[in-house]
C-alpha cells in the first residue's frame, strides 16, 4: 500500500440529535484466508470479528483482530483488509452514514474508483461540540459490549428481512451501536490517565468547596503539577467539561443557592462566589439563569 496517497477526511459538527444514520449493507460474513485489494470508501463500515482474526494496513499502522474486536473504517481512507485465520474467519459488516447524506444503489456504489473521488458523494464523519473531543476514527479498533453486538446482530437481521419499518428499526439500533461505542472509547480514554484520575476528582472536589478562590489555568495547573494546555485536557478527559466551565457552573449553582435562601446583598453573593464586580457578576447571571439576580431571587421567593 502507497505510504503517499492522499488522505481525505470530511466531518460534519452536529449533536446527537442530528445524527440520522442511514445503512446500505449488512451481512454475517465467512472467509477463508485471502488479501483484500486496497480499497477507499464513500461511507463507513464497521467489521466485528466472530471468529478467527483478520488485519486491516490503514494510515501506515497494521491492526491485527481477533475474536470479539470492531474496526470502524472511516470513508475516504485508503485500507486494506486481510483474513489471516485458518480455515477461516466469520465476520460482520455493516456500511452507514450518519446523515443519510450517501446515495447507494448497488454494492459497487460503495467503492471510491482509482480514477478520481467525487467529494460532494463522500459521506461525513459526525463530530459534536459536546462528545468530549470523541471521533470515532481517532481510535479505530474497539472492543464492543455484548449489548452493542447483539445489536449488531439484530440490525444484520432486520436489513436482511427487510419487513414493514425495517429501516426505523435500524435506524434507532444504528444509534445505539454508535452510542455503545462512544462510551467504549471514553471509558478507555480515562483508563488511559487513570494515574492523574484521582488527583484531578480530588481537585474537582475542592473547587466545588470553595469557588470563591482564585481557580486560574496557571494554578490548576501548578496544583497537578503540569502544563497548562495538558492539565485543561486532562481535566475534559476526567470530569467532562474544561476546567473553566467547570467552575463557572459551580459558582453560577452556589450564586443561586444563596440568592435563594440568605439575604445578603447581590454584592456580597457576588464576592461570596469569587466575583467582586457586581456588574461582571450580573451578566454572567443573567446569561446563564435569563434574568438578573434580583429578579432571580424574587422569583424563588414567590415560588
Amino acid at each position: 500500500m502507497s505510504e503517499n496517497r492522499p488522505l481525505s477526511v470530511k466531518t460534519r459538527t452536529a449533536p446527537f440529535t442530528a445524527w440520522s444514520p442511514n445503512i446500505h449493507y449488512a451481512q454475517f460474513q465467512t472467509l477463508p484466508p485471502c488479501r483484500f485489494p486496497v480499497r477507499r470508501l464513500y461511507d463507513f463500515e464497521l467489521l466485528y470479528v466472530c471468529h478467527g482474526e483478520m488485519a486491516t494496513t490503514m494510515n501506515g499502522q497494521r491492526y491485527l483482530l481477533s475474536a470479539g474486536q470492531l474496526i470502524f473504517l472511516p470513508c475516504g481512507v485508503y485500507h486494506q483488509n486481510e483474513i489471516v485465520s485458518v480455515p477461516e474467519a466469520k465476520l460482520m459488516g455493516i456500511h452507514f452514514d450518519f446523515f443519510s447524506d450517501v446515495t447507494i444503489q448497488k454494492e459497487e456504489d460503495l467503492l471510491i474508483p482509482e480514477e478520481g473521488m467525487v467529494w460532494d458523494k463522500l459521506a461525513a464523519e459526525a463530530v459534536t461540540g459536546t462528545d468530549r473531543g470523541l471521533a470515532f476514527s481517532a481510535d479505530p479498533v474497539y472492543s464492543p459490549s455484548v449489548e452493542c453486538v447483539q445489536a449488531m446482530e439484530q440490525l444484520i437481521h432486520e436489513f436482511a428481512r427487510r419487513s414493514l419499518g425495517f429501516e426505523l428499526v435500524c435506524k434507532g439500533l444504528m444509534l445505539e451501536i454508535l452510542a455503545h461505542l462512544l462510551r467504549s472509547q471514553m471509558a478507555r480514554r480515562i483508563a488511559g490517565v487513570s494515574e492523574h484520575g484521582e488527583r484531578i476528582k480530588r481537585l474537582a472536589e475542592r473547587i466545588d468547596a470553595a469557588p470563591a478562590e482564585d481557580w486560574s489555568g496557571r494554578r490548576i495547573a501548578a496544583e497537578l503539577q503540569m502544563s497548562v494546555d495538558h492539565a485543561a485536557k486532562l481535566f475534559r478527559q476526567i470530569i467532562g467539561v474544561p476546567p473553566g466551565e467547570f467552575l463557572r457552573t459551580v459558582r453560577h449553582r452556589e450564586a443561586c443557592r444563596l440568592l435563594r435562601d440568605t439575604d445578603w446583598t447581590i454584592e456580597e453573593v457576588g464576592a461570596q462566589v469569587g466575583y467582586s464586580d457586581i456588574h461582571y457578576f450580573s451578566r454572567l447571571f443573567n446569561a446563564n439563569e435569563g434574568i438578573s439576580p434580583r429578579a432571580y431571587r424574587k422569583l424563588s421567593r414567590i415560588l
